[in-house]
């Protein structure tokens, strides 16, 4: 009777509109203040129901992030965890959002989400907070899931929820993620010729040993970033990439076969960079090379044709979309070209860029947009429009492995969730080990 979805026989479309014969009620919401990988401070949410059952959502936080995401609220007093720290969100689950949602069916997430839409009243989410929101949101999908006695990635789901993605592994770092010379954000590996998620997992611990031995025999750092993934200091951003390859023959694979490289460029970073000292194309101020918006899609376009790059994200900046266009135009057919900082999670944003015919493929992270339900029918758009979707973590991680069930439930095929390393990280995947091994 509960396993229909909205990706299948629209089992949570109608749940989210309350037509849904079962009914459990919100009896309380609780919220406090824990940290995420990082040590900053982030908004935990327990939604208790009349049943006894609970769900539990903890929120992640970007460091690089696109300037149209959700407003994460953070207290900006200086005297506490250096501003970072989340009381007014937590208060804001605490007295605001709890007011309007206790007593509530758990089951209509989509009515209750847009409570707290309107609650808030901003384009942005900013004056409740989308850490707030999202907390609520998601911790009411899990309570509903819990209710049911049923896996998360089936609520959301159902029965067509049978794909485990492909991970795309961040092992070496960059960009805002790491205090060394690379430009590049994120250096992935993608276990392209695996036979099951047991076998990428396998191949790509394999391959990130090697890379570590490779860094150990050549004198180079070895200490982890945020996600995982080393940070050396190397001579250009094509080092590393070539490290990638030399470390997959090294484990015994064989590059475009095995494996193949996915970028994460960050190139916002790069257009802001630029811009500080008065120019309007893209500056790597790490290695102090200026290029122009046509030097930048042809660098992009010459990296894909060297190296077996099967996925290039945020290659261009989030407002440059006149050279988005032209960059797909020259490498779309060959490339997934992702939007992160162009996209956010924002159907608006998205519907511009498939108007236009910018990019295939969007990066999907609940935290920039704020609710489950606007997350769904962002995938939901990019997948009826031919994009891809991949689901992503953030750079400040908890335990929390909701994304995990969120890529299985809409078989999104792919998900980052950075290296196999720090537990923050390989809770995702250990999470989708056990669902392969349950579907």
């Amino acid at each position: 009777m509960y396993i229909n979805s909205i990706f299948g026989n629209n089992f949570i479309k109608e749940i989210m509109k309350g037509n849904f014969m079962k009914r459990e009620f919100i009896k309380n919401i609780e919220s406090m203040q824990i940290l995420d990988s990082r040590g900053n401070p982030t908004v935990q949410v327990k939604v208790i129901l009349e049943n006894g059952i609970e769900g539990i959502a903890m929120v992640p936080s970007g460091a690089s992030t696109g300037s149209f995401e959700a407003v994460e609220l953070r207290d900006g007093n200086m005297q506490i965890y250096n501003g970072l720290s989340v009381n007014k969100a937590v208060e804001n689950i605490n007295k605001k959002i709890s007011k309007i949602l206790i007593g509530s069916n758990v089951y209509n997430q989509e009515e209750l989400d847009d409570k707290m839409i309107k609650l808030d009243g901003t384009p942005n989410k900013s004056k409740i907070g989308a850490n707030a929101i999202l907390g609520t949101s998601l911790a009411i999908s899990r309570a509903a899931a819990n209710s049911l006695d049923i896996p998360l990635y089936k609520y959301i789901g159902g029965i067509n929820a049978n794909t485990i993605p492909l991970p795309m592994m961040n092992i070496l770092n960059g960009g805002r993620h790491a205090n060394n010379s690379l430009n590049i954000q994120e250096f992935m590996i993608v276990p392209v010729g695996a036979k099951n998620f047991k076998e990428t997992m396998q191949m790509s611990v394999e391959v990130y040993k090697v890379l570590k031995e490779i860094l150990k025999k050549k004198d180079l750092a070895t200490s982890v970033g945020d996600e995982g993934g080393f940070a050396p200091n190397l001579k250009n951003d094509e080092e590393a990439i070539e490290l990638l390859i030399e470390a997959i023959k090294k484990a015994g694979f064989k590059e475009k076969r095995d494996f193949q490289i996915a970028l994460d460029v960050a190139s916002t970073e790069m257009r802001e960079a630029a811009q500080k000292i008065g120019k309007e194309g893209y500056y790597f101020w790490k290695t102090d090379e200026y290029k122009t918006k046509s030097d930048m899609i042809e660098y992009i376009a010459n990296l894909a044709s060297k190296y077996p790059i099967m996925s290039i994200e945020d290659g261009l900046a989030e407002e440059d979309w006149q050279a988005w266009k032209e960059l797909t135009k020259k490498i779309g057919d060959k490339v997934q070209l992702v939007g992160d900082d162009l996209f956010v999670t924002n159907i608006e944003r998205l519907e511009r860029g498939i108007k236009e015919n910018i990019a295939n493929a969007i990066l999907i992270k609940p935290n920039q947009i704020g609710t489950l339900t606007e997350t769904l029918n962002t995938i939901k758009l990019a997948k009826k429009n031919g994009y891809n979707t991949i689901i992503s973590h953030r750079s400040g991680e908890t335990e929390d492995t909701f994304i995990s069930d969120l890529a299985v439930g809409v078989n999104s095929g792919q998900i980052k969730t950075g290296a196999p390393a720090r537990t923050d990280r390989v809770c995702k995947y250990n999470r989708l080990l056990n669902i392969e091994s349950e579907i």
